[in-house]
């Protein structure tokens, strides 16, 4: 608001971030689809905005054929500026459901404390994060079934091929000083223990597909796949999204 008063040519836009486990866990817990899940929730979110009378230039949501084509057009770039690269993960599988599973749909006996019902992901009671394929006494929280270790094809950013050039961005923009203290700290810490390659790829059915041959009943992992939003629900307000965010200037 205050940019606008000041006659700034500003733009603000948010939405819902639709995609991942999450949504599909909740899906299936209430009987619906995954869209008809978001569909609702995306209306209750807009309306509360609504009520507030927060000014969104757009509210949109990343289940939209713009986010499907931008993220597609990201991969394929770093694809073929071999940013990218494959490796073997081990994954719980059920059978029964003819399914891997994703973390939110496993649950087990937590390797560090004995808790009966930690996640996939973390347990509850020591808070510590888990590894799904680390559980004791794993089941599908589908079919109850015993989930079983299988091994899976997925894509990686190679991170560390871009850690160089991440580190000299980083510095002259630190010394801009428009870094608050404890995101320098942060970011500091993961560059000193060194960057890793990161899966972006997940063995589901609600995301954004992978447009590529061997990885095509694969979609994006929200962490890839959710930051994009912003650029792709500006595509949804003005066909001139790219002059928003491919301006470094202004």
């Amino acid at each position: 608001r205050y940019c606008r008063l000041r006659n700034w040519n500003t733009l603000f836009v948010c939405g819902t971030d639709e995609y991942g486990t999450a949504t599909e866990t909740r899906a299936l817990e209430e009987g619906l689809s995954p869209q008809e899940l978001c569909d609702r929730y995306h209306a209750v979110h807009a309306d509360v905005y609504a009520w507030f009378h927060i000014s969104f230039d757009h509210f949109g949501r990343t289940t939209t054929p713009q986010q499907t084509r931008i993220a597609q057009d990201i991969f394929q770039r770093l694809l073929e500026r071999g940013f990218l690269l494959q490796d073997t993960l081990e994954q719980l599988r059920c059978e029964s459901c003819r399914r891997y599973l994703a973390d939110r749909f496993v649950e087990g006996t937590c390797p560090f404390c004995s808790y009966a019902e930690a996640r996939g992901d973390q347990c509850d009671k020591c808070g510590k994060l888990i590894n799904a394929v680390e559980l004791k006494n794993p089941q599908c929280k589908l079919c109850r079934g015993t989930p079983v270790v299988t091994p899976t094809q997925h894509l990686f950013l190679d991170l560390p091929k871009l850690e160089g050039r991440l580190e000299a961005w980083l510095e002259r923009t630190w010394a801009a000083g428009d870094w608050t203290a404890n995101a320098r700290h942060i970011t500091r810490t993961w560059l000193r223990d060194g960057l890793k390659p990161r899966c972006i790829t997940r063995d589901l059915t609600w995301g954004t597909p992978v447009p590529l041959d061997g990885f095509r009943d694969k979609v994006f992992y929200v962490w890839f796949d959710a930051p994009i939003g912003y650029l792709s629900i500006t595509a949804n307000y003005t066909d001139q999204w790219e002059r928003w965010w491919k301006n470094p200037q202004q």
